[in-house]
């Protein structure tokens, strides 16, 4: 279990930006981000005010779970897991696979060159 410190979090809720402006992050995801957003300025809250007068513990609370539910996919954002996604960088381009090829030193060449010569 990972120590949920201060310093974790602000790196997951800074991490949520490069998360939103991914596109091969599955659309349910972003949209648990947009619906906390939207959570965050409806006067409903979870926690009725007449059991806790403090309004802001529920968005505190509703925020804590939706960090801890994507804590995984906004981890790969800030310590540098997030594999890059070539896919349309080569769209449409032929790639060739399974070709047998040696590397050659040029010095060795060279010496063949001047022994021939």
């Amino acid at each position: 279990m990972q120590f949920f410190g201060f310093r974790v979090l602000i790196k997951r809720i800074k991490a949520i930006r490069f998360m939103m402006a991914d596109k091969t992050v599955h659309w349910t995801k972003k949209a648990i981000i947009i619906a906390g957003i939207v959570y965050l300025f409806l006067p409903i809250d979870i926690i009725p005010p007449i059991l806790f007068p403090f309004g802001i513990l529920d968005d505190i609370l509703v925020w804590a779970v939706i960090l801890w539910y994507l804590s995984s996919e906004l981890d790969k954002y800030w310590i540098g897991e997030k594999p890059k996604d070539y896919s349309r960088k080569f769209r449409g381009k032929t790639v060739v696979d399974d070709v047998e090829y040696d590397i050659e030193d040029d010095e060795k060449e060279k010496e063949t060159d001047d022994i021939r010569a």
